[in-house]
């Protein structure tokens, strides 16, 4: 039985840890109704042996995040340079404020890049017309959001999960929407419920930020992706529309 394995199997069984805390507690009451140091040492042994199973645990978990995290940012990667370009580029092009394009991105200092994402804790759109592209976008790619869905169920990304459900539910809030009313614009008439408006801004709001987070998380640990992903979205950035 290989390391991890032994880890998720006294994951499974928390026996094992109870069975170590009860040999302890029983060599301590042996040690104390016989008075043979001993049995004081053999006491020490199990909680030795608690010890290192919880760091050693400890460590796999942080080394087993990293693993993981490093396969989801490459998985990002492409499919930010695939079917989800053309909807970030739109986004970002439909944003009134704050202002930012990607070629600003692309040559951005990882300071540059904290204050944009700090700056897009607000935004506003040029107008509400601008915004149904993005939407019809979010819509097209239905398919990557789902995939995306897996991904961060299998490795356990809770954060994302709740992200890409949000995401599925606001899609299939505005394809009912069109379902029942094929020749009225969704920002016209859709944005008119306080409900759904606030679903759209806070979808279109995390797009332009959880790219900003993106760039950041690449900048910092993956400078050669960061530099081909916005090279790409500058080069396109305009021909989107």
């Amino acid at each position: 039985m290989d390391t991890n394995t032994a880890r998720l199997e006294s994951k499974k069984n928390p026996l094992i840890y109870l069975i170590l805390v009860v040999l302890s507690l029983l060599f301590l009451a042996v040690e104390m109704i016989t008075h043979v140091e001993f049995f004081l040492h053999l006491a020490a042994i199990p909680l030795e042996v608690l010890l290192a199973i919880f760091i050693v645990e400890r460590m796999l978990d942080k080394w087993e995040f990293r693993q993981k995290h490093r396969q989801m940012m490459h998985m990002k990667s492409y499919m930010f340079r695939s079917e989800l370009r053309r909807l970030f580029i739109l986004n970002f092009d439909a944003l009134r404020s704050p202002l930012i394009t990607m070629e600003e991105i692309r040559a951005a200092s990882l300071d540059d890049l904290k204050k944009m994402r700090k700056a897009a804790e607000s935004i506003r759109y040029k107008s509400t017309d601008s915004m149904e592209p993005v939407i019809h976008e979010y819509v097209k790619v239905q398919d990557v959001w789902r995939q995306m869905l897996d991904w961060a169920v299998r490795f356990n990304f809770e954060g994302t999960v709740e992200d890409m459900s949000y995401i599925l539910n606001f899609i299939s809030d505005v394809k009912m929407f069109y379902e029942f009313h094929p020749d009225m614009t969704f920002v016209r008439e859709g944005l008119k419920q306080e409900r759904m408006a606030a679903r759209t801004q806070k979808v279109l709001k995390d797009g332009i930020q959880k790219f900003l987070d993106y760039a950041i998380d690449l900048k910092k640990n993956a400078p050669d992706v960061f530099e081909e992903l916005l090279t790409d979205y500058a080069l396109h950035s305009g021909k989107a529309s």
